[in-house]
């Protein structure tokens, strides 16, 4: 673990941080991980992404990235109230479905890894980045349902949210206050961020003006999609 990970101690507290080596072999399963989603095809030859989905995949990454460095508020052991940011990322999934949706949520895990990470052990950064991010792409298995765009994100926001929740009770719960239970401490110190942040996006993206905009650019991000997958959203 020393070649990928060093300590920190600050303050009595020991977390840890990314060596070169650690950055490196996650920038390394990030490309990995976008040829494998991006070569690997059905019989059919369906299932490969086209340059339009890496495109538009790539975009909101980065916009979702953007936005995920304006914290309206952030907690004292991770986690923060973003402009938008996860909507963002689950809004790959309502565009081009789970595998593209999941696809991109774990390439942006790796790169909130990378660049603001909070580290104190191998299977907390797998829960905390990988899979909390990742289960953002759950909101792909939605994009071809009606209101999908709205039930993609709160199916992915709750799974981040089970993710987060799950951390907190294994790894932080020995911040718990004298007499509750890590459980409990970890649904509010979760709930505190992330379901502030899913009430505001929920506020922006349930106006009507907004909403009609992404489904149009739903339109133009599918070169070949039936207007019935549009209007079930």
């Amino acid at each position: 673990m020393d070649l990928f990970l060093e300590k920190v101690v600050y303050d009595g507290e020991t977390t840890y941080s990314l060596t070169t080596a650690g950055n490196t072999a996650i920038v390394i399963i990030m490309v990995l991980a976008l040829l494998m989603a991006s070569f690997f095809t059905n019989k059919d030859n369906k299932s490969k992404l086209s340059v339009k989905q890496l495109t538009y995949s790539a975009l909101c990454i980065a916009l979702a990235f953007i936005l995920s460095n304006i914290k309206l508020l952030k907690a004292p052991m991770g986690g923060s109230v973003t402009p938008l940011s996860m909507f963002i990322i689950t809004y790959i999934g309502y565009l081009y479905g789970p595998r593209v949706g999941i696809s991109s949520a774990l390439g942006y895990g790796f790169l909130q890894l990378i660049v603001d990470p909070y580290i104190i052990s191998v299977p907390q950064l797998l829960c905390d980045y990988i899979l909390a991010f990742g289960a953002l792409g759950i909101a792909g298995f939605f994009y071809n349902k009606k209101h999908g765009m709205v039930k993609g994100y709160l199916a992915g926001i709750l799974g981040r949210y089970f993710f987060s929740v799950l951390s907190g009770v294994i790894f932080f719960g020995s911040y718990a206050p004298e007499g509750q239970s890590p459980l409990v401490y970890s649904l509010l110190y979760n709930i505190s961020y992330i379901g502030i942040e899913a009430v505001i996006t929920l506020v922006i993206v349930l106006v009507p003006s907004t909403t009609t905009v992404l489904k149009q650019i739903k339109v133009q991000a599918n070169e070949s999609s039936s207007k019935k997958a549009v209007n079930a959203a």
